[in-house]
């Protein structure tokens, strides 16, 4: 969906019925924190900068969200998961080109661990059992899924899952794709930040600031003002 048409509708359907800016998700985030898997016992802690790359619909608000998570040094909006080469924002919104709307976190697992970052991801970045869709949009490019950089990646989010779906933290099974990564692109300049840039833009108000303020709330100890 082309982000004209994307904000047109997201103000043409809370005139017609409302909108509620409670999420599922963020209303069991500390079941979903409890539940968080530990680095193995006597791992040696990482030192050194790392990336998680997350989609989890919209990158403006997903982007937002790790923008103002402590320990995070950087969040870039972009494009993965598709065979397409240099994709374009119209590209993938047309959910042709294999590709979500993703966003590549490079963290300080000194400060904020990945195991943090993957609550973050469940419980207030978006809802992760609603398939191919989030909020107003739909699509595969909105699509629930982790991209993982290494094996340690892949086994955190996998055991994650399990343990919230035995839990039945959530009324409905999560859906969320746990993939390699492959090439991530960097989606065009007037995406990156984009809340900051337009914080009173209806479709950033109805869906994004209230996942930041979730943060802000759920996670006090992890939230820093950006």
């Amino acid at each position: 969906m082309l982000m004209v048409s994307k904000i047109a509708l997201v103000v043409s359907l809370c005139v017609a019925i409302g909108c509620s800016v409670a999420s599922s998700s963020s209303r069991t985030t500390e079941d979903v924190k409890d539940l968080a898997p530990a680095a193995p016992v006597g791992a040696e802690p990482a030192k050194e900068k790392q990336t998680a790359v997350f989609a989890g619909g919209c990158f403006w608000g997903v982007e937002a969200v790790f923008e103002h998570v402590k320990g995070v040094n950087d969040a870039k909006s972009g494009y993965t998961g598709g065979d397409v080469a240099n994709p374009t924002y119209e590209q993938v919104s047309e959910g042709n080109t294999g590709h979500a709307e993703s966003v590549k976190v490079t963290f300080d697992p000194t400060v904020v661990t990945y195991s943090q970052l993957l609550s973050i991801f469940f419980s207030v970045a978006h809802d992760p059992t609603e398939l191919n869709y989030q909020g107003p949009d739909h699509g595969t490019q909105y699509r629930s899924a982790i991209f993982y950089a290494n094996d340690e990646q892949k086994k955190l989010a996998e055991q994650y899952i399990d343990a919230i779906n035995k839990a039945k933290v959530f009324p409905k099974p999560l859906v969320t794709q746990v993939v390699p990564l492959k090439t991530f692109w960097e989606a065009e300049g007037y995406h990156q930040n984009y809340l900051k840039a337009h914080p009173k833009e209806p479709y950033i108000v109805i869906n994004d600031i209230p996942k930041v303020e979730a943060l802000k709330q759920k996670f006090a100890d992890l939230y820093a003002e950006k």
